[in-house]
């Protein structure tokens, strides 16, 4: 039965660890209990606030509204269209890095680059979630969704979805308007590894399999690698609050690119599909002096500037430091830093 709870504090339900309370809160197990939550907020005319792991979100004030945690569970295979392909569905509130090592341990390969990144599954579409060369959107089936102002359940595919870094059609045209319940991802039985991202391939090279070659490295070995970089770049939340990499990766053209490379030979910056460059977001923040830097309880880690973290700072404090770093990486490279995490405020 739902159980919808009064003046619930989110501590514990954000990796920043942030203070925040909910006006109303539920935590839904089924897509019967969403919908009943659902039924209940529009019938008091409540608006919604979907929270998963919580790992990609800045509360930075009380939220009043009834705030849903999803929390619906359940991993299968769904679809064997031919002898490799595997079509599995997954409950969105399945923890994601959990799901990777259940993949593996099956033999359903495919998402060992995306170890041991935060969250719930049913987030993963939102953010099209990526690293070391792989977007979840390469291996994506589809997803099942609920209208939040309807109760509506609907189908969306890879097109629909419309994927982009780190964006969907959840982060536009379709923000605040759904929930998702479940993702379908399509795996394979054979390994196919996407070992060309520069940190993935050293670390392969040099410390985990000095001599061997690449068709006898296995997903497992990906994916232990991945965890052991991430490990030795990420702070883990559980141990210093923080929703991982607090700026997205700035995409500048080439011409941008050669002007600023005047000035900074030793810009890092990697090559785009269509023919713009990322820049490493952390470098900059790193060079425009914010590295170790703590004010008012926040602070930049001191091992990896592009997570902010919280010692025992409000949101709004996380906030302002951010949006200082954000003013002064304008001012010495003339590029705006996007915040990556979801942000809630009044």
């Amino acid at each position: 039965m739902l159980n919808i709870q009064q003046q619930v504090p989110l501590l514990k339900y954000n990796t920043l660890a942030l203070p925040s309370t909910a006006e109303y809160f539920c935590k839904v197990a089924s897509d019967n209990e969403l919908q009943e939550a659902l039924a209940w907020a529009r019938q008091k005319q409540l608006p919604i606030t979907l929270l998963g792991g919580g790992s990609n979100v800045v509360l930075a004030s009380d939220l009043a509204c009834l705030v849903i945690h999803i929390a619906i569970p359940g991993i299968e295979l769904v679809s064997e269209p031919n002898q490799a392909e595997k079509i599995i569905r997954v409950g969105a509130g399945e923890d994601w890095h959990q799901l990777v090592l259940y993949t593996l341990e099956q033999g359903w390969y495919g998402l060992e680059n995306l170890s041991l990144i935060p969250g719930l599954a049913g987030a993963a579409p939102i953010q099209n979630i990526g690293a070391y060369g792989v977007e979840l959107s390469d291996r994506f089936h589809s997803l099942e969704a609920i209208k939040l102002s309807s109760g509506e359940a609907i189908t969306m595919t890879l097109d629909d979805c419309q994927f982009g870094y780190r964006d969907s059609f959840f982060k536009g045209a379709g923000r605040d308007q759904y929930v998702i319940t479940a993702v379908n991802l399509k795996l394979s039985a054979k390994a196919n590894l996407c070992l060309e991202y520069p940190a993935l391939r050293q670390y392969l090279e040099t410390k985990t399999l000095a001599g061997v070659t690449p068709p006898a490295i296995t997903p497992k070995q990906v994916s232990d690698a991945v965890c052991a970089i991430r490990r030795s770049k990420l702070p883990d939340p559980t141990e210093i609050a923080n929703a991982g990499s607090f700026f997205k990766n700035p995409v500048i053209s080439s011409e941008q690119l050669e002007t600023l490379k005047q000035k900074y030979p030793n810009l890092v910056n990697y090559e785009q599909a269509d023919g713009r460059k990322k820049l490493a977001a952390g470098w900059l923040v790193e060079q425009a002096g914010w590295k170790g830097i703590t004010s008012s309880g926040v602070g930049v880690h001191d091992h990896q500037a592009l997570v902010l973290v919280n010692y025992h700072g409000t949101g709004k404090d996380l906030l302002s430091l951010a949006g200082d770093i954000q003013a002064s990486v304008l001012d010495k490279f003339a590029i705006s830093l996007e915040i990556e995490p979801r942000v809630y405020c009044k």
